[in-house]
């Protein structure tokens, strides 16, 4: 059963990847977007989990979205409420599993899967067909072992006697299989496959309904963890989210549990399950055989009715969260750690290169602030004050590196999951852009050294040393702010200017090259003052090229060829 188990969560991973290497570009623009009010965004939300059938992973993409500040606290909650819709169409597989026989369609999804992963072109549909292939066959054999298990006399007994413990409708035997259905879901990470066990245990009579339908509630809950535990080191509105992710569904079983005697038998009524036949009566085996379909209506008119009955009180719910999690007050502190990548490991490879991106942004933002000290650096007299900023620039230059080796990690974590020809193409950019940046800072470093050797000698720069210096800092540093917004896709930013800005320091350079060597013959300042003031030239010059690649990797990976 455990090996049964394993196939058909590996079906329903590989599904849902080769879903989102499908779609997962257009779903990301279509989050992004579509939230315009609490309705729209509980659309998309319901949109999104039924085509990538997981709302993990639609959750973890919210909460990136929140984490990166592309969508607000209310709009992820209406996403997260449309969710829970769509999530309840892997409860109907699942029963359709149930109700007919559906290894018919194992080897067919096998075969044409296989012709189409030799075709690379649609090389992702196979994957899906496999995935479909292997959940239909974990399914079909998790049932058969299932009612196998039931018809040895002494495993049925054992499992009976188990579940007869707490046979009893009482408080404590509901939250007995409350909490198991939350602790099992968060254990195995997959609430279609404890869903799967539950269908089994009580199409096969072991389990009462009642009992069924406690484990469905806790597994509602259990879903929520995942995201919780990514969101740990997350931003405040990040956290925020996930934890109303949680509040909804507490809410949502607190509510249904209390008027679960009525709820149940509407749904009963609806689907034609008499509550009232027990074993051992007549139509019995008739009767049980609808039980997955009542564990799926359920579970469809119960997240459907939170659904609709939360969306109102949003603005309650975030209020809520906003008062349970604090913002931090600290300013943001100068060190290496990365605000908008959270886990590589626990989110999906497609979806996580957004986070992965606005961290390259947060590096190009903090590269710029550390250039930015340089012009202060140079204008300084005071000793103390001098060493002290220098020493600001040398811890920069390590939060540098270390930003550099920390994203290229997360990257390559990324990269080992199962990627879109496109999104392989956009890491490689990445890699490259992380690279150029950090050789930014390298530029930066060493212009504060060469200032830094100017500083401990005898001599100055001129007055008109000093005006040339900053003439072609002040050069960077619009090429620097060009660059953050190209990389940040700010519309309307032609990356063409660039270039221009480039060719401004390259020839600004050579004019003051040129024009060292006849100041050096007319004695207008020592040759040892030269070196230190075309260090500063030249790593200005450097920088620009830098910039220049950070811009091309990125323009690139935007339009290739």
């Amino acid at each position: 059963m455990l090996g049964c188990l394993a196939l058909l969560m590996f079906g329903m991973k590989s599904m849902s990847e080769a879903l989102q290497k499908m779609a997962g570009p257009q779903l990301r623009h279509v989050l992004g977007t579509m939230t315009t009010n609490r309705f729209t965004g509980m659309l998309t939300g319901m949109f999104v989990t039924a085509s990538v059938q997981s709302s993990t992973a639609t959750t973890l993409m919210t909460v990136s979205f929140v984490n990166a500040g592309l969508l607000t606290l209310v709009q992820a909650i209406s996403i997260i409420l449309g969710a829970h819709i769509g999530t309840t169409v892997t409860a109907w597989i699942m029963s359709l599993g149930f109700s007919f026989n559906i290894a018919n369609f194992v080897y067919p999804a096998f075969f044409v899967g296989i012709i189409l992963v030799y075709l690379n072109k649609k090389r992702v549909l196979g994957e899906f067909l496999f995935g479909v292939g292997f959940l239909f066959l974990g399914l079909t054999t998790l049932k058969e072992t299932g009612f196998s298990v039931v018809q040895d006399p002494a495993a049925s007994a054992s499992i009976s006697s188990f579940f007869a413990h707490f046979s009893d409708p009482n408080f404590f035997n509901s939250l007995f299989f409350l909490v198991m259905g939350t602790v099992l879901t968060l254990c195995v990470q997959s609430s279609a496959a404890i869903m799967a066990i539950t269908m089994i245990l009580c199409s096969t009579g072991v389990l009462h309904i009642d009992q069924g339908i406690m484990l469905v509630l806790g597994e509602n809950i259990g879903t929520t963890i995942t995201a919780n535990i990514v969101a740990l080191s997350a931003n405040t509105q990040a956290r925020r989210a996930a934890l109303a992710h949680f509040t909804i569904n507490v809410i949502g079983v607190f509510w249904v549990v209390l008027v679960l005697k009525w709820f149940l038998a509407a749904v009963c009524h609806v689907v034609g399950y008499d509550l009232s036949i027990g074993p051992g009566d007549e139509g019995y085996a008739a009767n049980l055989a609808k039980i997955s379909v009542v564990l799926a209506t359920f579970h469809s008119a119960f997240n459907v009715s939170n659904t609709f009955i939360q969306i109102w009180f949003i603005k309650f719910i975030e209020k809520f969260v906003c008062r349970v999690i604090k913002p931090k007050n600290s300013e943001e502190e100068e060190d290496s750690r990365l605000h908008y990548i959270s886990s590589g490991l626990m989110g999906t490879p497609e979806l996580s290169l957004l986070e992965a991106r606005k961290e390259i942004s947060l590096f190009a933002i903090r590269t710029k602030k550390m250039f930015n000290f340089v012009p202060e650096l140079l204008d300084l007299k005071d000793e103390n004050d001098f060493v002290k900023l220098f020493a600001r620039i040398e811890k920069y230059e390590g939060i540098s590196d270390s930003m550099e080796i920390e994203i290229a990690k997360y990257l390559n974590q990324v990269s080992e999951g199962r990627l879109s020809p496109e999104s392989k193409t956009t890491i490689q950019a990445m890699l490259r852009e992380i690279s150029e940046i950090e050789s930014i800072g390298d530029a930066c470093y060493n212009m504060a050294r060469a200032i830094n050797r100017k500083f401990r000698s005898k001599e100055d720069f001129t007055e008109e040393q000093y005006e040339h210096v900053k003439h072609i800092m002040h050069l960077c540093d619009k090429a620097l702010t060009h660059m953050i917004a190209v990389i940040g896709d700010i519309p309307q930013t032609d990356p063409n200017r660039t270039q221009n800005l480039e060719n401004e320091i390259n020839d600004y350079r050579k004019l003051l090259k040129e024009k060292n060597v006849s100041d050096i013959e007319a004695q207008k300042y020592s040759y040892q003052m030269s070196v230190h003031y075309m260090d500063v030239v030249n790593d200005c010059e450097k920088l620009g090229d830098y910039v220049v690649n950070v811009v091309e990797a990125h323009v690139n990976r935007r339009f290739p060829g």
